[in-house]
């Protein structure tokens, strides 16, 4: 498909530079396949979903990727995008062209890495020196690694280390948040759970890619960069029983749509998996895991709005995005919530290709 086919224009005002607060204050438009839109609240999830249902979220934690330094007399920076192992972090770097294989790259904090290997995509391997855990190193140089959008309006600070970080945090790895989940509050939580709502945890690392444009004119031609994650064995059984008995899966973010999808099989049934993956998900695409998806608004031209077009739609998703436009919503990392749901879902497969799948 023609990348332009996903492109919109979205005015500034509309991006959101810092959270709703509380958290679970956040707005959310209800887009399902049929009917007029809905304009709801997060806090409106306990009597919106049953007792059966299952939300799944992401408990990746990000981790202060963001570094600045130099290399030599040359300044630059850093965003950690792939873990490759215990030292080793593939990385996109800023005046890239003042770094070479061999070089060492002086942080702060007096953290220094040595630049291994340039790889295909313009980013390189980096070998973090010293006998300290890499994770110690960047929590004494490193920043959140906040969106473009957010970074080029304000200065990140001490606030975002907390506001760009899930209340389901816990394993170490990502360079983004998985941002649907940032709505949730321990007391919207309880209400949750009060109303009989299971909840389930799976990981996936998200990786600096998620901000990148699609560069490509056809969504053929675009390669997708993988990204590490895990859904146990037990968690996959008991997300089976819950879709036999009738409950719904309600996927917290595209990054948990994306792992169940990666991890589920032509038959429908959800898998153990551990792994890269870099399943690119584009209209036409027969999703086999989810009923519902729970999401921010995406930006245009990006492969979250032509995943989120394939789950509901392109023409109801261009239409529920300029409902948004036009009512106020807030858009991006840490804006509005929007609920997808495809009510003729049952079992099986769901029509929304499936590009690059792992």
């Amino acid at each position: 498909m023609k990348v332009d086919l996903f492109d919109f224009e979205l005015p500034v005002e509309r991006i959101a530079l810092r959270p709703a607060r509380p958290r679970d204050a956040a707005r959310m438009l209800i887009v399902r396949e049929s009917g007029p839109f809905e304009d709801r609240g997060v806090r409106d999830l306990p009597q919106m979903l049953r007792a059966g249902d299952v939300l799944v979220f992401n408990d990746t934690r990000v981790i202060p990727a963001q570094l600045e330094g130099r290399r030599g007399d040359a300044k630059i920076g850093a965003t950690l995008h792939k873990r490759i192992d215990l030292r080793r972090w593939q990385a996109f770097v800023r005046n890239a062209k003042r770094l070479r294989p061999g070089n060492v790259a002086e942080f702060c904090g007096g953290v220094t890495a040595v630049a291994e290997e340039r790889l295909a995509d313009g980013s390189f391997v980096l070998f973090f020196e010293g006998e300290e855990p890499v994770e110690v190193l960047l929590e004494r140089a490193g920043r959140m690694p906040l969106p473009p959008y957010i970074a080029g309006k304000r200065d990140t600070d001490e606030q975002d280390r907390l506001d760009y970080q899930t209340m389901f945090a816990a394993e170490d790895g990502a360079v983004a948040a998985p941002t649907a989940a940032l709505h949730f509050t321990p007391e919207l939580i309880a209400a949750l759970d009060a109303a009989g709502i299971g909840r389930e945890t799976l990981t996936l690392h998200v990786g600096a890619g998620t901000f990148l444009p699609v560069k490509a004119d056809d969504t053929a031609d675009h390669a997708m960069h993988s990204e590490w994650g895990r859904v146990e064995r037990d968690v996959a059984d008991r997300l089976n029983a819950a879709r036999k008995a009738g409950g719904r899966l309600i996927a917290v973010g595209t990054t948990s749509l994306r792992l169940l999808e990666s991890a589920t099989g032509d038959d429908g049934m959800i898998g153990e998996f551990s792994g890269d993956t870099d399943i690119f998900i584009t209209p036409g695409y027969k999703f086999r895991a989810v009923d519902v998806v729970l999401t921010n608004f995406h930006l245009p031209r990006s492969t979250l709005f032509m995943l989120v077009a394939a789950f509901s739609g392109l023409d109801t998703m261009k239409a529920a995005y300029e409902h948004a436009k036009a009512t106020g919503y807030r858009f991006y990392s840490y804006g509005d919530a929007c609920w997808l749901e495809q009510e003729a879902r049952t079992g099986a497969t769901r029509t929304g290709t499936k590009e690059n799948q792992p």
